[in-house]
C-alpha cells in the first residue's frame, strides 16, 4: 500500500463530508471501509473526525456550519486540486470565466483553502499543501479513487480547467453523442467531465476505493444507506452508487489492494 508523497498541481488530492450527524456518519463509513477515526473539537462545539485506512489519513468527517444544519441540508462530499498556488489560482478563476467562492484562507499551517466553480456550476476546493498534502493514500481501498464532473457546460467546464492547471485532455466519445473528457496532470487521467442530465445542475460525483464492491454495497445497505445505482451484473468493478443516511452520496469502485 504505497503512500502517496505529493500531489501534483490540477490532481486531486482530497475528499472530505460534511454532515449534520458526525458520529452516525462515522458509524456508516467505518462499516463500508473500516475507517478508524481521531477526534477533534472545533471552536463552535461539535467534534470533526480524521478518518484512516491501515493507520493512513484518507479523509475527514466534519460538522455542518449553523447555516446548513438550518436549512436541513443534506451531507455533502467535497473533492479538492492540489494547487501550487492558491491565491494566484482564485484570481486567475475569474479570468477564465469561473466564480470565485469561498477563500483563499490559510488553515493554520496545514495549508491553504478556497472554493470555485467554473462555468455551468460546480463546487470545486482547492488546496495548496502545507503541513498537510492530501490522503495519504489514492486509488486504494477506503481512499479517494476519482472524481467527475457532470455540468450543463462541459466544452466550457473543460477549457476552464485546462487555463488554470493546465490539463491536458482526452476526449472518449459516446453512444449518444455526447464526449466524456478526461482531465490529465503528469501524463495520467486524473477527473473527468461530462455533460449533466438535461436540468441538472453541476455537481461533482466522488469515488471511493473498496477492495470488494458487492461486499461494500452490503455493508452500506446494513449500515442504513441506499444503493442508488446497483453494479452492473456483467462489471465486477462497478462502479455502485450509494447514499449515506444523512444525505451524502458517494460512488464505489473496486481497486486491487
Amino acid at each position: 500500500m504505497p503512500k502517496v508523497d505529493a500531489y501534483q498541481h490540477g490532481e486531486p488530492c482530497w475528499a472530505d463530508l460534511q454532515t449534520p450527524d458526525v458520529e452516525a456518519a462515522k458509524n456508516f463509513y467505518s462499516g463500508v471501509f473500516g475507517w478508524t477515526y481521531r477526534d477533534f473539537p472545533t471552536p463552535d462545539g461539535p467534534s470533526y473526525s480524521q478518518a484512516f485506512t491501515d493507520g493512513e489519513l484518507v479523509s475527514v468527517i466534519a460538522p455542518q456550519n449553523p447555516s446548513q444544519q438550518a436549512a436541513g441540508d443534506p451531507a455533502r462530499w467535497n473533492v479538492y486540486f492540489a494547487a501550487t498556488d492558491a491565491a494566484s489560482l482564485m484570481q486567475d478563476a475569474v479570468h477564465a470565466g469561473g466564480t470565485a467562492e469561498f477563500g483563499p484562507e490559510d488553515v493554520g499551517d496545514t495549508g491553504v483553502l478556497a472554493f470555485l466553480a467554473p462555468p455551468g456550476g460546480g463546487t470545486t476546493g482547492i488546496w495548496q499543501a502545507g503541513t498537510h498534502r492530501g490522503s495519504s493514500l489514492s486509488n486504494e481501498p477506503g481512499a479517494l479513487s476519482w472524481a467527475e464532473l457532470s455540468t450543463p457546460e462541459p466544452q466550457a467546464a473543460v477549457g476552464f480547467f485546462q487555463e488554470l492547471f493546465g490539463h491536458e485532455v482526452t476526449e472518449y466519445p459516446q453512444d449518444d453523442g455526447a464526449s466524456y473528457s478526461a482531465l490529465m496532470a503528469g501524463g495520467r487521467e486524473v477527473a473527468g467531465v461530462l455533460p449533466s442530465d438535461q436540468g441538472a445542475a453541476a455537481e461533482w460525483q466522488i469515488y471511493f476505493g473498496v477492495a470488494d464492491l458487492r461486499a461494500a454495497v452490503k455493508a452500506a445497505l446494513a449500515a442504513g444507506g441506499q444503493v442508488l445505482v446497483e453494479p452492473a451484473d456483467d462489471s465486477a468493478e462497478g462502479p455502485a452508487t450509494i447514499r449515506d443516511p444523512q444525505g451524502g452520496v458517494l460512488s464505489l469502485v473496486q481497486v486491487v489492494p
